[in-house]
């Protein structure tokens, strides 16, 4: 019985970035890349760097579990994970596109890179994205007077970088392979270039913000601080915000569990879905075209490490339950004693103390 990867894999991304950058150097001093984006992935997210623990973006690249099922997570070899174009294939170059997105683009808004700022908005002007955004009311504020201000995240420039570090090497090919990959990098960025929309992009994109929630996922908060004598919010300034990259996470992992399965279509440059009375996926989905593994068992051409040892949830019906994580091979059962704080007590001026009580833990493991 195979089992989607999807509940078995904790990806790293100061790993992952590291190594796109390793195989995307020869692109470094070319007019695709620019050399100061390339010197700062290698500067931030270097293992021996020591220097940056405060930033931003080093606590955005924790450890993202697709399905949170397991006490110790096991990470999924890159490499292996790569060669095939399976539906987890998909998942990793979704998040790692929406990564090196997230990346670039808090590297603008922090000062980072010298060929970019942070997102100076304003609703002067005819700026279309402004205006545009005043119209969604439901990702603005609704009550008292607001002004676009402050420096919101520039991902339109992120969105262009991470398109030219990742997918430059593949922009003259056209095999499945190819297609396939291009088309889930860019389902995993964060946003659509909205900057240059025509009307008819506009009027298509507030209809789907209305009807669409998956494309709703795609696009940024709005943030507001407020203004006035004793913080009585006479007026407020709004800026715009990419999520966390947990949300970013969560939300590419709905995607993956309804990514749709394609083939090469007859001009072979492009492709379409396999069954005929299956939906053509949009812009943002995700897709794939070669059948899973079994993941059920250990194989490390295919980047598999089994479900051996993995804990499992005995009552839950779902794929994180022992029944199905265990892949019918049953499962074993012990009580653990573990430290908790407990009793805490808030103690002026200003300090919450706590006790550490002993309790005890049921923990399954797959045989």
């Amino acid at each position: 019985m195979g089992i989607s990867m999807g509940g078995f894999f904790v990806f790293d991304f100061r790993t992952i970035l590291l190594k796109i950058c390793a195989k995307y150097s020869w692109l470094t001093g070319r007019s695709e890349v620019s050399s100061d984006l390339y010197e700062l992935f290698m500067r931030r997210w270097h293992p021996r760097d020591s220097t940056n623990n405060g930033n931003h973006e080093r606590r955005s690249w924790k450890r993202v579990e697709v399905r949170r099922r397991r006490k110790n997570p096991i990470f999924l070899a890159f490499r292996a994970a790569v060669k095939t174009d399976t539906r987890e294939t998909g998942f990793v170059n979704a998040i790692t596109a929406a990564g090196v997105t997230y990346a670039i683009t808090r590297a603008c808004t922090m000062g980072d890179l010298v060929e970019c700022s942070c997102d100076k908005m304003t609703s002067k002007g005819g700026n279309r994205l402004a205006k545009f955004m005043r119209a969604a009311k439901k990702s603005l504020p609704t009550e008292g007077e607001w002004q676009w201000g402050g420096c919101g995240d520039n991902v339109n420039f992120g969105f262009r970088k991470s398109r030219d570090f990742m997918d430059a090497p593949y922009r003259k090919r056209s095999d499945i392979k190819t297609l396939v990959k291009l088309h889930n990098n860019d389902a995993g960025r964060l946003i659509r270039k909205i900057r240059k929309m025509t009307l008819k992009d506009i009027l298509r994109f507030a209809v789907l913000l209305t009807f669409a929630p998956q494309a709703v996922r795609n696009f940024m908060k709005t943030e507001c601080k407020c203004h006035g004598l004793s913080g009585s919010c006479t007026i407020r300034t709004c800026w715009r915000k990419m999520p966390s990259f947990r949300e970013v996470g969560n939300r590419l992992k709905e995607s993956f569990d309804g990514a749709a399965k394609v083939i090469p279509s007859n001009d072979g440059h492009n492709f379409i879905t396999e069954g005929p009375t299956i939906k053509p996926p949009g812009r943002f989905d995700l897709i794939y075209s070669e059948d899973s593994p079994d993941f059920c068992k250990l194989n490390r051409k295919t980047g598999s490490l089994g479900t051996t040892d993995r804990q499992c949830n005995a009552t839950s019906p779902g794929i994180e339950g022992c029944e199905l994580l265990c892949c019918g091979r049953g499962y074993d059962t012990r009580i653990i004693k573990e430290k908790i704080n407990c009793q805490c007590r808030f103690r002026w001026c200003c300090e919450v103390t706590c006790n550490t009580c002993l309790v005890k833990k049921t923990v399954n493991t797959c045989r």
